[in-house]
């Protein structure tokens, strides 16, 4: 049994379809063919059900995968280990991000990081929390930047900062000339801009109206807090905005921002898989961030 054996059993069960996992896998499907035909007469049992219509997992297949996914993972910590093991000054991070923070924190960090190892090579992923914390929890990225709460147990977190929330309005509003603090009982006839579901900003939107006993009239949804801005300027609604969003200069229409009565905050994490090995290029680029946000805000 080979290590890209059990790539290649993955591979087939994500595409359900020998055609794309052999082009995912950069062979022939012949060949693909071939190496699983050969695998399943190794162990002697069948791992995919196949027709001409579909390819099935076994229930033999689903436990084969799993834990040739646990076993692959082991494999690349291993690696990683090793580099650190012979101190090696390369190496690559995987960096996932939620849309906002990765526009408001990462472009102050990641040049920081650069210059102070220029030979790591940084990937970055940018996903909704939800699917972020399923790519951290199977090991696809090194280390993730959310906010609490998480939903995945399987996850620890060191806490990056306390951010606190503003009120976006258009510049018409009635509250924009005024310089105290709101409440969001107040806010209950107009209508909200947020973002759309499966990003945790929204879910905090509505977890404060909810708090404050009222139910937003959402009009406009957007997967973009710079659209959302420019719908609140445009005066099509109001919106809450992160505070480091708030302080970015979008263009000549901006909304106005007003402080919140009580200064609501969320906390920012970085996150990572409990029990999965760190390396020191992610633990540099942890210590970065922290170093990098306590001047900034």
């Amino acid at each position: 049994m080979e290590l890209r054996q059990l790539q290649y059993a993955i591979q087939i069960a994500v595409e359900r379809n020998f055609s794309r996992a052999a082009e995912k896998l950069h062979i022939a499907q012949p060949s693909l063919s071939q190496q699983l035909s050969k695998l399943e007469k190794e162990i002697g049992v069948l791992l995919f059900q196949r027709s001409t219509n579909s390819v099935e997992l076994t229930h033999a297949g689903s436990l084969f995968v799993e834990k040739s996914q646990k076993i692959l993972d082991m494999v690349e910590q291993l690696k990683k280990e090793m580099e650190d093991i012979s101190q090696m000054k390369k190496g690559r991070l995987v960096v996932g991000s939620m849309p906002i923070t990765g526009s408001t924190i990462l472009p102050f960090v990641v040049p920081v990081f650069r210059t102070a190892y220029p030979d790591i090579e940084i990937s970055l992923v940018e996903e909704t929390s939800a699917n972020l914390e399923t790519l951290t929890n199977n090991g696809q990225t090194d280390i993730s930047l959310l906010s609490l709460p998480l939903r995945e147990d399987s996850l620890v977190y060191e806490t990056l900062l306390e951010e606190e929330f503003v009120l976006a309005v258009p510049p018409s509003h009635p509250l924009a000339a005024s310089a105290a603090p709101v409440r969001i009982e107040q806010l209950a006839n107009d209508a909200f801009i947020a973002l759309k579901k499966g990003q945790g900003f929204r879910k905090l939107t509505l977890d404060l109206c909810q708090k404050a006993g009222i139910t937003p009239n959402i009009v406009f949804e957007s997967s973009n807090m710079e659209t959302v801005q420019s719908l609140v300027a445009a005066g099509m609604g109001i919106a809450f905005v992160p505070y480091l969003i708030s302080r970015r200069n979008l263009s000549e229409l901006s909304p106005i921002y007003l402080p919140l009565e009580g200064r609501p905050t969320r906390t920012l994490v970085i996150a990572y898989k409990k029990g999965r090995y760190i390396s020191k290029a992610a633990e540099a680029f942890i210590s970065t961030m922290k170093e990098v946000m306590s001047s900034i805000v």
